[in-house]
């Protein structure tokens, strides 16, 4: 089985890419069948960093006019979320009036979706749905629905498409989950 390092863990091949990339095909049929034909130009909005892969995935297989635009919220601090988000690059006032689809990485304790929902609130957006690729069920309390989730996943730590331990392994193409947690 395949194995990575990463500073001072190690992590086994969790999740090969061609299951994400179906999770990532079935996702992307639900959004075109929910907004192809509705008139609607919405704007795919990626949280940075994590889910740049996905995101890019995603959009590859849209069918329906579309924005895609980035903004970058941080809360985790090695392999845990540091309880506080801080807004690091923002959206504008481009989105007052817009449909909005956040595209997350991963939707563990809620409190980034949520913080940002609150600001999207506050800039006037027409609607917002929640579009995720990792949504891990037992770890979320928070009351905004997921619109959209790709794969469901426990309360295991994971690196790769995107996400990062400590700024490392978000290249690569699998997920792998770190050993003796």
């Amino acid at each position: 089985m395949e194995r990575i390092e990463l500073h001072d863990k190690k992590f086994r091949l969790f999740i090969p890419n061609e299951k994400i990339e179906e999770a990532i095909d079935a996702v992307a049929s639900k959004i075109n069948a929910d907004y192809m034909g509705s008139g609607s130009t919405p704007v795919f909005l990626s949280v940075l960093n994590g889910s740049f892969m996905f995101t890019a995935s995603l959009l590859q297989k849209i069918k329906f006019g579309c924005e895609v635009s980035f903004v970058k919220l941080a809360s985790y601090s090695g392999t845990s979320s540091t309880g506080q988000i801080k807004e690091l690059i923002g959206a504008g006032s481009e989105l007052e009036g817009r449909d909005v689809i956040i595209v997350e990485d991963i939707v563990d304790s809620g409190r980034t979706i949520v913080e940002l929902h609150e600001i999207l609130t506050r800039l006037g957006v027409s609607s917002v749905r929640i579009c995720t690729l990792f949504y891990k069920p037992k770890a979320y309390k928070k009351s905004l629905r997921i619109d959209y989730s790709a794969m469901e996943i426990g309360n295991e730590f994971i690196v790769g498409f995107g996400l990062d331990y400590d700024q490392l392994g978000r290249q690569y193409k699998d997920i792998y989950i770190i050993e003796n947690q």
